[in-house]
C-alpha cells in the first residue's frame, strides 16, 4: 500500500513507534528516524562512556541536564528552505522545526561537577562515573512521654 512520505514506509509501525519512543520521531522530514540520537554505551571499572549521535545539530543547540538522577540529552533544530524566483517571489518554501531527547538514569549520588562532556564532529561525548548508592542512616526518633 502507498502512502504518502509524511508517513514513512508502514503508517502503522510509526504510529505505534510514537507511543513507544514519543520523542523518536522528531527529525521526521529532514533525518531518518531510525538515526535521530543513536547511543553507544561502554562501561569501563569507573564509569560509563556515553556517545549520542547528532548529526545536523550545533552545539549551541544541545543541552544536557541532571535532575533527580536522570541525565537527559535534548537538542533542537530549525531548518528553513527558502527558493525565490527572479521577481522575489517564493516557488518553493518549507520549514522544519523540532526538539528531541533522551534520558539516562545515572543515579541520585552523581553530580554535574562529575559529568565531562564535549561536542564534536556531530556527536555528544559524556563521561559519567560510577558512584555507589550511600546507605542511608536510619535515624530513631523519640516520643517524649510524659507523665
Amino acid at each position: 500500500m502507498l502512502l504518502p512520505s509524511i508517513f514513512g514506509e508502514n503508517l502503522l509501525d510509526d504510529f505505534f513507534g510514537d507511543i513507544a519512543r514519543p520523542m523518536a520521531n522528531t527529525a521526521r522530514y529532514s533525518t531518518p528516524v531510525n538515526n535521530v540520537m543513536r547511543t553507544d554505551i561502554r562501561e569501563s571499572k569507573t564509569g560509563y562512556e556515553i556517545d549520542v549521535d547528532l548529526p545536523g545539530y550545533k552545539k549551541e543547540n544541545v543541552k544536557a541536564e541532571l535532575k533527580e538522577g536522570y541525565l537527559t540529552i535534548s537538542a533542537e533544530t530549525k531548518q528553513e528552505n527558502d527558493k525565490k524566483d527572479e521577481g522575489g517571489r517564493y516557488i518553493r518554501r518549507e520549514r522544519y522545526y523540532g526538539t528531541c531527547s533522551r534520558s539516562f538514569y545515572v543515579g541520585e549520588q552523581v553530580t554535574e561537577e562529575d559529568i565531562r562532556a564535549r561536542f564534536e564532529d556531530g556527536i555528544l561525548k559524556l563521561s559519567v562515573p560510577k558512584k555507589e548508592a550511600q546507605p542511608k542512616v536510619e535515624e530513631s526518633k523519640f516520643i517524649r512521654i510524659e507523665g
